[in-house]
């Protein structure tokens, strides 16, 4: 009997799963992925233990595989082919607690510098690595008040600077300019700094932004992080962080019990994330990631001006998929799992949303503002 419940209770669980993935505008998670050829993998536990670049004595792993994915996103960010260095993690958050966890230990006196429309991860990582820090206005449009932030840096020119970018907000995708960070930094001669990019969503298709928005190591990054389930897709959350094998190697600590060294933060980490993104960066390549991204910005466009057609002051970014406008009636909200924040919302066009899918989403907003009965989906 109970066995019964148990796959009737499974059975429930599926399509609850099936509906709510089927009907979500709001959140970066692509959900168009097909990792059905690697099914047989889920046999095995596989444990990416230790340094991605080192051997351990532990060899149910795929850190070939996961060093095939670094040198894919080092080459797509122009790091220095001699000196990257980098690992699959559980997810943004891990990756920009890595970022910020390498420049502490380069300048334990530093002040960490980020704007008020940073990932919600970032302040965390701040009070856990015990590192005082600054709030930097941002603009209208989600990016760092550049101005704010070279009068903020003034006053603390005594004390080394690490700074927190962010390239595509979580609310606007915003995407602020490492290079012109950078020449802040320059300007006021603040010699040791660290530049941390969070790139979660936009840096896998940051490449392919026209105009070009600076954001990558040649631009001035010390690191960058991305999210593996956010543009390109996977059924378990994972991310990537590439820094400077320079900069990583002066908190590596050797481990004699795994026969390897100690260079993330988590230790045992999921090597079936490593074989996704392997898997999926082999089929889709530079070539691929940039058909996605162009397809996406098809969408933004068609999505921003059905809306606007219907007198909502819809909005996008320069280069960015997601489409900003004033909040909607929580209704709608639920039904189409749309992120809100204060008096706004956003539709984020993942490769997977359809022009279908925007004409229904606008058709219950119709109905929600012409109706006047109770009995209407804005009740």
């Amino acid at each position: 009997m109970v066995h019964l419940n148990n796959n009737l209770r499974l059975k429930e669980l599926m399509k609850q799963l099936s509906d709510a993935r089927d009907t979500f505008l709001g959140y970066p998670v692509s959900k168009d992925f097909d990792y059905s050829a690697l099914q047989d993998f889920f046999k095995y536990p596989i444990n990416n233990l230790g340094d991605p670049y080192e051997d351990s004595t532990y060899r149910v792993q795929t850190h070939e595989m996961e060093r095939e994915v670094i040198d894919f996103f080092a080459d797509l960010f122009r790091a220095d082919p001699q000196d990257y260095w980098g690992y699959v993690t559980n997810g943004g958050s891990e990756s920009n607690l890595y970022g910020l966890y390498i420049a502490r230990e380069m300048y334990p006196k530093a002040m960490v510098y980020f704007s008020e429309s940073t990932h919600y991860s970032v302040k965390k990582n701040i009070h856990l690595l015990n590192i005082p820090s600054i709030v930097i206005r941002s603009q209208e449009n989600g990016e760092i008040d550049y101005e704010d932030f070279e009068n903020t840096l003034q006053f603390n020119r005594d004390k080394p600077a690490i700074v927190l970018s962010t390239f595509g907000s979580t609310m606007k995708e915003a995407k602020d300019d490492v290079s012109r960070l950078k020449g802040i930094l320059k300007k006021l001669a603040i010699q040791d700094h660290y530049i941390h990019c969070d790139a979660a969503l936009s840096g896998s298709y940051g490449s392919f932004i026209e105009p070009r928005i600076p954001f990558d190591f040649r631009d001035g990054a010390d690191s960058i992080s991305i999210s593996g389930h956010k543009f390109i897709g996977s059924p378990i959350p994972s991310g990537v962080i590439i820094t400077k094998r320079s900069l990583k190697d002066r908190i590596s600590k050797g481990i004699s019990y795994i026969g390897s060294s100690d260079t993330t933060i988590t230790g045992s980490r999921n090597g079936h994330s490593a074989l996704f993104l392997w898997y999926a960066i082999q089929k889709l390549g530079k070539a691929g990631l940039k058909k996605r991204y162009l397809k996406s910005l098809e969408t933004t466009l068609y999505c921003k001006e059905a809306l606007i057609k219907e007198g909502i002051p819809a909005w996008s970014n320069p280069g960015a998929i997601t489409v900003v406008f004033p909040r909607v009636n929580e209704k709608i909200k639920r039904k189409w799992q749309l992120a809100t924040e204060e008096e706004l919302t956003h539709i984020i066009c993942m490769p997977n949303v359809t022009k279908d899918q925007i004409d229904a989403f606008v058709g219950d907003v119709k109905s929600c503002r012409r109706s006047e009965e109770k009995q209407t989906i804005c009740t």
